[in-house]
């Protein structure tokens, strides 16, 4: 009786009392990337944002190799890797693989996005931010272009700008838009202890 009892208590409690913790293997990165992000973009670094994302590109495994050639803990394709290595001396080395050089390279092409993107709030402004991580930053451009002339607030993510498409295919497009909502939504909880967090 007592256990049925208590079962009946734990499925009547929110889901958000019952979160989960961080998975193991992103424990043997937590003062790396807690120490990267605020030498990176500074004490208010977003650091369970970045931590989430981490969490949604290589679920922590440094080795991991995509489909279409991304690598790494952040996920980077050779492009943008080679990319962002000319831009900063501390990327230099241009080594994906390499754990520190991953999340040292995620946060700081977050910051180059979040430097340029105009948004409402911060929420929306991070959304557009991991939108153009996903998938280039000139369709978070036109997708706001396209949402401002379609009459919804350009300024803002979730349930206006996220719902224009300026031309993805429909599977880039339904990848795009889910993944700020993992990231913010369903990932960035676990690791709310880890500091910093944006609210939506």
């Amino acid at each position: 009786m007592r256990r049925a009892f208590i079962l009946i208590l734990l499925f009547a409690l929110p889901i958000s009392c019952m979160a989960a913790d961080p998975p193991r293997s992103s424990l043997r990165y937590k003062r790396d990337l807690i120490r990267i992000a605020h030498t990176t973009w500074g004490l208010d670094a977003p650091v369970s944002v970045f931590a989430a994302q981490i969490h949604q590109e290589s679920a922590w495994n440094p080795l991991a190799v995509s489909p279409v050639g991304a690598q790494g803990l952040a996920q980077f394709m050779p492009s943008t890797s080679s990319w962002i290595s000319g831009l900063y001396d501390g990327l230099r080395s241009n080594d994906p693989r390499n754990p520190a050089w991953s999340m040292q390279a995620l946060i700081t092409y977050d910051i180059w996005l979040w430097n340029r993107i105009q948004a409402a709030d911060d929420c929306s402004r991070m959304a557009m931010a991991l939108s153009g991580y996903n998938g280039g930053l000139g369709w978070v451009y036109k997708d706001q272009a396209l949402a401002k002339a379609g009459g919804a607030d350009r300024g803002r993510w979730f349930d206006q700008v996220e719902r224009f498409n300026a031309g993805r295919s429909i599977a880039a497009f339904k990848e795009n838009r889910g993944y700020p909502r993992n990231i913010l939504g369903k990932w960035q909880p676990l690791y709310a202890t880890w500091g910093g967090g944006i609210t939506c």
